[in-house]
C-alpha cells in the first residue's frame, strides 16, 4: 500500500515509471556485478521537481538512490534495499558559455561528451575526459569526483568544479552556481565526492579551459614498470604533457581479439605507455625530441588524427574487451609512484588463480585491476595497497563494495566527522544508504 500511496503522489509532479521490464535498466550497475530492485523510478524534469520528489519520500520515510547515467562500477547507484530511484537523466539544461569567466553551468543529467560539444563549439574545453563520455552524466562525475585520463594536467572533476546545486534529504534547494572566483563567505558544503549521500546535486558551474586542438600522441614499448616510471619522469617537464596511460601485453591482446586490431609495435613489449600532449601550436617536435632520448624498446608516434584515435583505441577498449570475458572484479586503487613496483610483483600472489587484466593513469599511480574467475581477492588486495600507503578507491568511488574497507584509507577521526556531516544532512539516512560509509 505504501508504494502504491507514494507512486500516486509522485505521479503527481513528476514522471514515474513502475513498469519492472523498465525499471530493470535501473537496477545494474555497468559490471552487472550489482544487481537490485525498485518498486519506482523518479525522472524530474527540473531541480523543483527532485525537490518535490525528495519532500514526498522524506514525508513516507522512504529511502532514496539517486543516479546520473549509471555507469559507476562500485555499485554506488544501484538500489540494494528496494529503495526509489531518482533518476536525474531529464536535467539537461546547459547555460550560455561565460568565455570571459571561462565557465559554463551544467545540469545533472548532460553526458560529458554533450557538455564537450557545448564548450568546444565556443573555442573551450572541460578538463575531465574519459572512455565513458557518451554515457556519464555531470552530476555522476561531481558525486564521485570522477577522473579519468587527464588529470596529470588539469586535476579531478573536483578541481574544475566552482559550485553546485543539491536538493537535500528534506526537500530544500541549496544553490552556489554564481561562478564567483572570490567568494570567502564560509566554507564549501562536501558534495563533491559525496556519492549522493549527502544531497542530491542538480547542477553544477564548471571550470571551463583553452580548447588545444594540435595535439602529438605516442605509444611506447617498454621492459618493465621501472622503465616506464624513467619515461615519464623525463616527460613529466614538457608543458603540454597531457595524458599518460599504460597496459600490459595481457590487456592488449584481450584488446586485439575483440577489436581485431593489429598489433600496435613490431613486438610485444612487457609495458605499453601512451602519452599525448597537447597545445596551440604543434607539440611533437618537442615530444619527439624527448622521444628520442629514451631507451624505450619501440616507439610508434601517430602520424594524424585516425591514426591518434586508433592507438588510443587500444586503451580506452580494455574496458568492454575486459567485460566480453565475463562479470570482473574491479579494483580501483592508487599507490605512491615508488611503491608500484613492488606492488605489482606482489599481485600475482595476491590473486590467486583469477584472470588479472591491468591498465591505468601512470601518473597517478591509479592502477586499474581487473579479474575474471577466481576467488575474490578484494581483501588482500586492498589491504596491500593500504600497507603501501595507497588509495582504495582512486576515482571510481566507494559505493558499496568498498565501504567495508574504508578504513584502510581514512582514520577513525576522519569517519567520525562523515558521519557526523551524514547525520547533520540526513538525519533519517534517506540518501543512498549502504553506499560510501558502512
Amino acid at each position: 500500500m505504501l508504494m502504491e500511496r507514494l507512486s500516486e503522489r509522485l505521479s503527481l509532479v513528476t514522471r514515474v515509471v513502475t513498469d519492472p521490464s523498465v525499471t530493470a535498466g535501473y537496477c545494474t550497475d555497468f559490471t552487472g556485478r550489482w544487481r537490485g530492485s525498485t518498486p519506482l523510478v523518479a525522472l524530474p524534469g527540473d531541480t523543483a521537481e527532485v525537490a518535490e520528489v525528495m519532500r514526498i519520500c522524506a514525508g513516507e520515510g522512504v529511502p532514496v538512490v539517486p543516479q546520473g547515467g549509471n555507469t559507476g562500477l562500485v555499485g554506488g547507484g544501484v538500489p540494494m534495499g528496494g529503495e526509489v530511484v531518482l533518476s536525474l537523466r531529464r536535467l539537461t539544461g546547459l547555460g550560455p558559455v561565460d568565455a570571459a569567466a571561462l565557465q559554463v553551468t551544467a545540469g545533472a543529467g548532460v553526458v560529458l561528451a554533450s557538455l564537450q560539444r557545448h564548450v568546444r563549439a565556443a573555442g573551450l574545453d572541460f578538463g575531465v575526459d574519459f572512455a565513458a563520455r557518451d554515457a556519464a552524466t555531470v552530476g555522476g562525475m561531481v558525486a564521485t569526483n570522477a577522473g579519468g585520463e587527464r588529470v596529470l594536467r588539469y586535476g579531478t572533476t573536483r578541481a574544475n568544479v566552482i559550485g553546485v546545486e543539491a536538493v537535500l534529504a528534506d526537500g530544500s534547494v541549496i544553490s552556489r552556481l554564481g561562478g564567483l572566483p572570490k567568494d570567502n563567505t564560509g566554507f564549501e558544503l562536501p558534495f563533491t565526492g559525496s556519492e549522493g549521500v549527502l544531497g542530491i546535486i542538480t547542477a553544477a558551474r564548471l571550470r571551463l579551459v583553452p580548447l588545444l586542438e594540435r595535439r602529438a600522441t605516442a605509444l611506447l614499448g617498454l621492459p618493465d614498470v621501472p622503465a616506464a616510471l624513467a619515461a615519464l619522469a623525463v616527460l613529466r617537464p614538457l608543458d603540454s604533457l597531457e595524458m599518460a596511460e599504460f597496459f600490459l601485453p595481457e590487456g592488449l591482446r584481450l584488446v586485439r581479439g575483440h577489436t581485431g586490431l593489429p598489433s600496435p609495435t613490431r613486438e610485444e613489449h612487457a609495458v605499453y605507455l601512451l602519452v599525448e600532449c597537447a597545445a596551440s601550436r604543434d607539440p611533437e617536435p618537442e615530444l619527439h625530441a624527448v622521444l628520442e632520448s629514451l631507451p624505450a624498446a619501440e616507439i610508434v608516434i601517430a602520424a594524424d588524427a585516425a591514426d591518434r584515435h586508433r592507438l588510443w583505441r587500444y586503451r580506452e577498449a580494455h574496458t568492454e574487451a575486459i567485460n566480453s570475458r565475463g562479470v570482473p572484479v574491479k579494483l580501483d586503487v592508487a599507490l605512491p609512484l615508488g611503491e608500484l613496483p613492488a606492488f605489482l610483483d606482489d599481485l600475482p600472489g595476491l590473486i590467486g588463480d583469477a584472470e588479472l587484466y591491468l591498465f591505468g593513469h601512470l601518473a597517478e599511480g591509479n592502477l586499474h585491476v581487473n579479474l575474471i574467475g577466481g576467488q575474490d581477492p578484494t581483501d588482500a588486495v586492498l589491504r596491500r595497497v593500504a600497507l603501501a600507503g595507497g588509495s582504495i578507491s582512486a576515482e571510481h568511488g566507494v559505493g558499496r563494495a568498498k565501504s567495508s574497507w574504508l578504513h584502510l584509507s581514512r582514520s577513525p577521526a576522519e569517519l567520525a566527522a562523515f558521519r557526523a556531516v551524514k547525520r547533520a544532512l540526513d538525519p533519517g539516512c534517506l540518501l543512498n544508504p549502504g553506499a560510501l560509509l558502512p
